[in-house]
């Protein structure tokens, strides 16, 4: 059974047919698995499958609910459904099935969504590209031999490649809005506490991360937040409540908004010319819908904060390292990771636990000096990338990086790395492919990738947008406004329009 119209509607306009009658949900799953089964070989954006699962789940499918019926993936990081592993882009962990699903997946089960695989992702998602060993690098449906960003990459290829209507994410520097700008796809990071992260964590990356979807249209990414939005028990804190759905609010006028545009990178060193050109042209359309926009940069030490963020990091890896560790029975290893993951857990050994919570305080206190800027501005506009998506295997570790890792782990020697001061070039390659998305991190604050451009290369270019703290709302109503302005829907990569 197979959908003729699939790849026409969103996971809304989906569940819709399903409502009236018009497909069932065994024929929208069935089209999924057969567009998965004849694409994903070429992408490897689709990692494990659970295929019989769903098919049970279809025949008990809720058609009251959102998401009746339809195609889903989930991510194979964070999120875990009962009996079944959640490998994190790791070796180890792709063996290990976990005991009960994650509090996020059990809302979006109750969505009405069918959970048809697992896709790809760097290894515990620490790079903004794709390309575990476990697994290998996904492609971009936009371009074969470019990344489609990371760590939710392959979520993002798959919705690109019209496999599914969406697809879930995480984002703890960028995670589902850079794969977003790289596949020409909607992904917005909520508030921080906005989405839940029990049963088995509190805080995610000191609270730099949570976990959402990316999708083709607004409307969806607004009705699965409404779907998953609050508190679960025992969490470290919560979002604040909001007033009404935001699938509403993705439909309202959002009124004459204070947008402020940077083309500074708050991070890196460089910004390309292909982003600035589509910053300069989102300042236009914003000018012509009526908004007040105005250049201006927030104020922020890019360098200290990006150092900060890297040890921090570094030091977030190790304790799971650690963790894994301890699950396995036996003292951490090299083996069990990629070189580049456990050299960078050895950083984060090296490190005192001062300097991570001296790590802490730089991040806090940047954050706070970002409040006044947003006292003055509704919302601030930058490229999501400071780059057009980048080919596989060029943000990879240099060969010598390499060799130098691989030292280093035999000898278990993260002390070396911090005496040949590592962290710096490392931030530096980093932050200046992803120099706007981390800080928003830090911040907690609501931040989207909107698909508005693409370069002469036909590669997506996506923008940034990012309001206050617990305002949601404010981008959801713009999000829907430059939709239907300047509609993106309806663009397809080569080779997936049917």
């Amino acid at each position: 059974m197979h959908f003729a119209d699939y790849t026409r509607h969103d996971g809304l306009g989906l569940a819709d047919l399903v409502r009236r009658g018009e497909v069932s949900p065994a024929e929208l799953l069935e089209t999924a698995v057969s567009r998965i089964e004849a694409h994903n070989p070429a992408l490897i954006a689709v990692v494990r499958t659970r295929y019989e699962q769903a098919r049970v789940e279809a025949t008990r499918v809720d058609k009251s609910a959102p998401f009746a019926g339809v195609p889903f993936l989930v991510k194979d990081l964070l999120s875990t459904i009962a009996g079944e592993p959640t490998g994190a882009g790791n070796r180890v962990l792709a063996a290990m099935n976990m005991p009960h699903d994650s509090e996020l997946v059990r809302r979006f089960r109750a969505s009405g969504v069918l959970m048809l695989a697992r896709t790809n992702t760097p290894e515990f998602g620490l790079t903004p590209y794709t390309e575990p060993e476990t697994f290998g690098p996904t492609c971009n449906p936009w371009s074969a031999a470019h990344s489609p960003g990371g760590s939710s990459g392959g979520s993002a290829a798959a919705v690109a490649a019209r496999l599914v209507p969406l697809a879930s994410g995480g984002d703890g520097g960028g995670s589902i809005r850079i794969p977003a700008s790289c596949c020409g796809l909607f992904g917005l990071k909520p508030s921080r506490g906005m989405t839940p992260t029990g049963p088995d964590f509190g805080e995610l990356w000191h609270g730099f991360a949570i976990e959402h979807v990316i999708t083709r249209s607004v409307r969806d990414s607004a009705a699965m937040l409404d779907a998953t939005a609050g508190a679960d028990a025992g969490a470290p804190y919560a979002a604040p409540a909001q007033a009404r759905p935001f699938l509403d609010e993705a439909r309202a006028d959002p009124g004459r908004l204070r947008i402020a545009f940077s083309r500074e990178p708050l991070f890196g060193r460089h910004v390309h010319a292909d982003c600035v050109a589509g910053l300069e042209a989102t300042a236009r359309l914003l000018a012509s819908l009526g908004h007040e926009v105005e250049e201006a940069a927030p104020p922020v030490d890019g360098e200290a904060c990006a150092i900060a963020f890297v040890t921090v990091l570094a030091g977030e890896t190790r304790a799971l390292i650690e963790q894994i560790s301890r699950l396995l029975g036996h003292k951490p290893r090299a083996a069990d990771y990629e070189a580049a993951t456990y050299s960078l857990g050895l950083l984060g050994h090296a490190f005192s636990a001062g300097a991570y919570v001296d790590s802490i305080n730089t991040l806090q206190l940047a954050a706070r000096r970002m409040a006044p800027f947003f006292e003055r501005h509704d919302v601030l506009l930058t490229p999501t990338l400071g780059a057009p998506p980048a080919l596989i295997g060029s943000l990879q570790p240099s060969p010598t990086e390499r060799r130098l890792m691989r030292l280093v782990n035999a000898l278990n020697a993260g002390w070396l790395l911090r005496a040949l001061g590592a962290i710096k070039p490392l931030a530096d390659k980093t932050f200046d492919y992803i120099p706007f998305t981390p800080l928003f991190n830090v911040t907690g604050q609501p931040a989207m990738s909107v698909p508005l451009h693409w370069n002469a290369a036909g590669l997506p270019i996506g923008m940034q947008f990012v309001g206050r703290l617990g305002e949601d709302a404010t981008l959801f109503r713009l999000a829907g406004q430059l939709e239907r302005a300047q509609p993106w829907f309806d663009r397809v990569a080569p080779g997936f329009d049917t």
